[in-house]
């Protein structure tokens, strides 16, 4: 059997968790060494009686040989604990993954990164601002973190992909599952581009407790973590709370004083969080130097798609965005985070009220 099957059988066993398995590897110095162990050896190291039944048992066998066989299918690696692939900022975490699942370059993990996130329930201006923000920093060579949620992650991972970027999904469920579903292009496009990261067993459903789980990876991986659009009790709330723990510098994206999408930004900036307008503050705070990647900006070189061109076309004369949406078929979010890639680009100009014209 090969030393990933030990690793992933390991990770089976009941009654461990990442910190249970990485006190028996600290012990063992190689997960074989635990299923060849004397059951008196394991009791001595402190293994619980229902970890030495399933040890005794075998039942991890058939289990890890099922997800070694799939992880091959679906062209996923396995990074473990011991790997020198393994993200060494990751390591510094209170509670580091014993076992991560890639799919797409993996040597993204070792990049300068930071973290995008914010409410699922994002506005217009949430949506822009995370948009432009990840087109920014893919442009200056950082790779944007987030966790493929809705709203605010995808129009970061949008942003970076759209900016010839990279960019990493931190998933709260098996890699073999794409959540939320409407992201399934998304989540093959950042496996081409970027990467995709799990610590969950594949098949492990999207359940609530998995995102805060989750986000510690998101922040663990990170240099630093921006928020855009927090209500006071959220999600993104408790990441930004993660990274201060984790040593990580906290950033946070002011908004409307009357909207609950600002109060957790704001209250972020109360407390410290250093207040964001454009990447130069999170570059100039972690004291990152900017890597040229023109091609984005390069407007005159870009392939436009059909879409694309349908857009531009459509914007000949001035539209509002509801009537663009209605005309090309297409979601408010997604089409404000095309609308501030093409911005961004040069190839369109917003007007008051919400209106999008094509720049001349």
């Amino acid at each position: 059997m090969s030393a990933i099957h030990y690793w992933l059988a390991l990770h089976y066993l009941p009654g461990l968790g990442n910190q249970g398995c990485l006190r028996l590897l600290q012990h063992f110095g190689q997960p074989q060494h635990v299923f060849s162990a004397p059951e008196k050896v394991l009791k001595e190291a402190g293994v619980k009686e229902e970890t030495i039944k399933a040890i005794k048992a075998g039942t991890w066998q058939a289990l890890a040989q099922a997800e070694e066989e799939k992880l091959k299918q679906l062209d996923v690696e396995l990074i473990t604990y011991a790997d020198n692939r393994y993200p060494s900022l990751l390591k510094e975490i209170y509670d580091p993954p014993f076992l991560l699942y890639v799919k797409g370059n993996v040597e993204l993990l070792h990049t300068p990164c930071v973290a995008i996130v914010g409410t699922r329930r994002a506005s217009f201006y949430g949506i822009k601002t995370a948009t432009r923000l990840a087109v920014e920093l893919a442009e200056a060579g950082i790779t944007v973190v987030s966790g493929l949620a809705r709203g605010i992650d995808t129009a970061a991972h949008k942003g970076a992909l759209q900016a010839k970027g990279k960019t990493i999904a931190v998933l709260g469920c098996g890699m073999d599952i794409v959540y939320p579903p409407e992201n399934k292009k998304i989540y093959a496009d950042i496996a081409r581009q970027g990467a995709i990261i799990s610590e969950f067993p594949l098949g492990t459903p999207p359940v609530a407790r998995n995102f805060p789980i989750r986000n510690r990876i998101i922040t663990g991986l990170s240099l630093g973590v921006i928020v855009v659009e927090a209500a006071l009790k959220s999600g993104s709330l408790i990441t930004a709370r993660l990274a201060l723990e984790q040593g990580r510098e906290v950033f946070a994206v002011p908004g409307q004083i009357d909207t609950f999408h600002s109060k957790g930004t704001h209250s972020l900036i109360k407390q410290g969080a250093k207040l964001v307008e454009t990447i130069a503050d999170v570059l100039e705070e972690l004291n990152l130097s900017v890597v040229e990647t023109s091609t984005f900006r390069e407007k005159q070189e870009t392939k436009l798609d059909s879409m694309t061109e349908k857009l531009l076309s459509l914007l000949q004369e001035p539209r509002q965005l509801d009537e663009i949406a209605l005309s090309l078929n297409q979601d408010i979010a997604e089409l404000s985070a095309t609308l501030t890639t093409l911005e961004i680009q040069g190839l369109i100009k917003q007007l008051p009220g919400k209106q999008y014209v094509r720049a001349n």
